[in-house]
This record gives C-alpha cells, structure tokens and sequence, in this order.
C-alpha cells in the first residue's frame, strides 16, 4: 500500500500516520517494522537497504519518506521502477509539502498511492505570473510577484522563466516577442546596476508589460 500525504501541516499528517500503524501494527513490535527516513541526505543504498528488510514477526513494514520532494533522482527511478514490487509487504507513507503539476514522480506517484492532502500554502510560479501577464490582470500579476519573491525566488529566475516563456508561446509574433524582451532587458538592467532596487523593477516592468495591447 502506498499513501501521499500532501501539505505541510505536519499535526495532521502525523496523527494519519498513527492511524495506519494501529490498524496494521502491533503495539509491541512498532518500533521494530517502522522506518522514518529524510529526503534530503537519504542515498539510494540506504533507501534500498531499508526497503529490503523483512518485517519482524508481522506480514507488513511502514515506512515513511519525509520531505519527499527532496528525493535524489536516482532514488525516485528506484522507487517508480520497483515501488509495486515493495507494496505488497511494505506501506510506503511519502510526507510531500507542495503539489507540483510538473513534477513528473510525483504526477506517477499519485497514480498508484492514495492520496490525502492537507492544509497548502499557495506558491505561484513564474508560469502564474505569465498568465496574468497574458490577461493584463495587474493586480493579480502583483499578488503573484510579490508571492515569488516572499516564497525565495530570485529574480534572476523570474525573469528567466517569463523569458522562457514568451519565446516559447509568441516565436511567431516576433513583434510582440520583441517588445516584452526589450522591457525584460531593462528591468534586468536596472537591477544589475542598482538604479532600482529588485522589487521595484519588478512592479515597473509588470506595468509596462499590461499596458502592451495583447497580441493578435
């Protein structure tokens, strides 16, 4: 059995946990068919260790993977290429803070597990930003820059990622192309050189860019 529990309220993901290890674990042998394991500095040795032990006088294992966006690739390959042999004598409980549409392991996750969410904060990407840009929403656009930064984005990334996405979604209206990169390229100017602080610039290029007619 696999479950996903999404969001970062950690009390309630905890107390759904509790619930799985009562209904499938006895009370004195706990401890022993249950593993916590963080994403950030788990080796795919160790993950694969963990998951080839046995349980201890009981047909099931827990174990749970925290933080499990912060999984190395080579364990996610490991884990989607062998994730249905071990959950028939092991329940794999994945602790994932934020749902990400483009995050292909997670999407292929989700297909097998059950999934509970819980409480989310909302983080915007720059592709949120792109689109209010793309319906002139300037309050929204606002909303979402000031989320970005908030949430640690730099605006290197945010500049790249809306040039990303303009070059991809108007290479044939060179016309219009042109004239959101020329005010990228003086928004990144004028934060490189100090004449605007960040944020600033920010806001000063989002108003410039919806008072540009949309493309035809």
């Amino acid at each position: 059995m696999i479950y996903l529990f999404i969001g970062q309220e950690n009390q309630p993901k905890e107390v759904a946990l509790a619930r799985i290890k009562e209904e499938n674990l006895s009370a004195d042998l706990r401890d022993f068919n249950c593993d916590s394991l963080y994403s950030k500095n788990l080796s795919l040795k160790d993950l694969q260790e963990r998951m080839l032990f046995l349980p201890l006088s009981s047909s099931k294992r827990i174990i749970l993977i925290k933080e499990a966006q912060l999984l190395k690739q080579e364990a996610k390959d490991f884990l989607l290429k062998n994730i249905s042999f071990f959950a028939q004598h092991l329940i794999l409980v994945f602790f994932w803070e934020h749902f990400d549409s483009k995050d292909s392991f997670l999407i292929k996750l989700s297909k097998q597990a059950k999934v509970l969410r819980f409480k989310e904060e909302y983080r915007p990407d720059t592709f949120v930003l792109g689109r209010d840009l793309e319906e002139k929403h300037f309050d929204s656009a606002l909303k979402t820059l000031k989320q970005l930064l908030s949430n640690g984005e730099s605006p290197e990334r945010i500049l790249g990622g809306l040039r990303y996405q303009w070059e991809k979604n108007l290479a044939a209206k060179p016309k219009a192309l042109s004239n959101r990169i020329k005010l990228l390229m003086v928004c990144d100017l004028e934060i490189k050189t100090g004449k605007l602080r960040a944020e600033l610039a920010l806001e000063k290029m989002i108003a410039s860019l919806c008072a540009l007619s949309k493309p035809q």
